[in-house]
């Protein structure tokens, strides 16, 4: 037998059995599909974040609380010199050459209620400048002013997602919610911006800072300060001086590490990305799994097919065909299962990718690498479980063989 009449004879027997080796290859057909689509997804989420990051701009530098380890790794000590205060902001604004703002914030997420709805959302403190550095424009409305943040107004300016959540057939506008027991007017909506990947920058309530301190979670500290440089070209000297006038807002002698962290896009996009692809890989990797499951699926399925034609295999060898040609019309078959298997699970993960991101509101973006990868994994699962059927029938002896009922 050559191999294009192994071929024929492999789709034969699969053919006469079309129900078992649909449900054999199912395990390969699952496992190609979720690693595409997993991957997809991790792709696609990990896209949408760096273009809202990049949309801010180039020009901000983020400091938060807490020195940095090992890396992206920060590790936050309670203690006061910790913490990131109001007199921190004023001393960046009046000491950092090329600042052309900052902007302070306290984020915490909190029970939102309008008559008897109720929505867990985020809530940030903040200014007016918010508005622009951050790039969240008030499309409806309007934001709260210098007066309003200065006298602990109670107004706030509300994501999409909120108004769809506690205002679906009515105007906001005007209208009081409670946060944390506390009142506060809707004065505007932000511009819905969507879901970036497993995020959703329209799911947040902005409200004033001296407000968010005072009324809402009485603290003095800050969960971030948002410095905006003038240029590009300012950014390292502006770094500079963040580093400087901290150190010593902080009284940090000369032999002590910093008790915060200054990043910059390019910081926050790498380590987003470093997050991203492991938890990518771990996602692929579960999936991956089925497709081991699947072969030894396959691998039982050939042995079963092995004993149920052992007279098949005497009368062959009966009739001339050698030990390799035996194997080969079985191998034949296990790679057959495994690579159409493989071509369906392709099928479906690029049509579950498209339909998530169609109804389910996530990016996804199919990758190339993940489709080749997953598709020569599955084949290479086909040969490696299907050596051991093939030789268990190459090595059987032909007496043995026709005398089996």
């Amino acid at each position: 037998m050559n191999l294009k009449e192994s071929f024929l004879t492999a789709l034969a027997a699969l053919f006469a059995n079309k129900l078992r080796a649909l449900l054999t290859m199912l395990g390969i057909i699952i496992g190609v599909a979720a690693v595409i689509t997993m991957i997809a997804i991790g792709e696609g989420a990990q896209k949408a974040v760096i273009d809202r990051i990049q949309s801010l701009g180039t020009n901000l530098l983020f400091v938060s609380p807490g020195a940095q380890r090992g890396g992206s790794v920060t590790v936050i000590q309670f203690g006061t010199s910790q913490r990131l205060k109001n007199p921190d902001t004023e001393a960046l604004k009046d000491n950092v050459s090329g600042a052309e703002a900052v902007v302070p914030e306290l984020s915490q997420r909190a029970q939102v209620k309008y008559l008897n709805r109720n929505w867990n959302t985020r809530i940030i403190g903040s200014v007016p400048e918010y508005e622009d550095v951050r790039s969240f424009k008030a499309v409806y409305g309007r934001y709260f002013t210098h007066a309003e943040e200065v006298g602990v107004g109670k107004v706030c300016v509300i994501g999409q997602s909120i108004v769809d959540n506690l205002f679906p057939s009515s105007d906001p506008l005007g209208e009081t919610i409670r946060i944390q027991g506390e009142s506060f007017v809707v004065v505007g909506v932000l511009e819905a911006k969507g879901q970036s990947g497993f995020q959703n920058p329209d799911d947040q309530i902005i409200v004033p800072l001296s407000t968010a301190q005072r009324r809402l979670y009485g603290v003095d500290y800050l969960s971030q300060i948002t410095v905006k440089v003038v240029n590009d070209q300012k950014m390292d000297e502006a770094f500079l001086d963040i580093e400087r006038v901290l150190r010593r807002e902080h009284k940090i002698r000369e032999d002590q590490d910093n008790d915060f962290t200054i990043r910059n896009q390019a910081d926050i996009i790498a380590t987003f990305q470093e997050t991203q692809q492991t938890f990518t890989f771990l996602l692929a990797g579960i999936a991956a799994v089925s497709l081991l499951v699947g072969g030894i699926g396959i691998m039982n399925i050939m042995i079963v097919s092995v004993t149920e034609r052992t007279k098949e295999i005497g009368v062959r060898k009966a009739m001339g065909a050698r030990r390799q040609d035996i194997m080969w019309q079985f191998l034949i078959e296990s790679v057959v299962m495994s690579v159409t298997g493989g071509l369906l699970g392709i099928g479906l993960g690029i049509g579950a990718s498209y339909l998530i991101t169609t109804y389910g509101n996530l990016a996804s973006i199919i990758s190339l690498n993940s489709i080749a990868i997953s598709f020569l994994f599955a084949s290479f699962v086909g040969v490696f479980f299907g050596i051991y059927p093939a030789w268990k029938a190459a090595i059987s002896n032909v007496i043995d063989a026709l005398r089996y009922e």
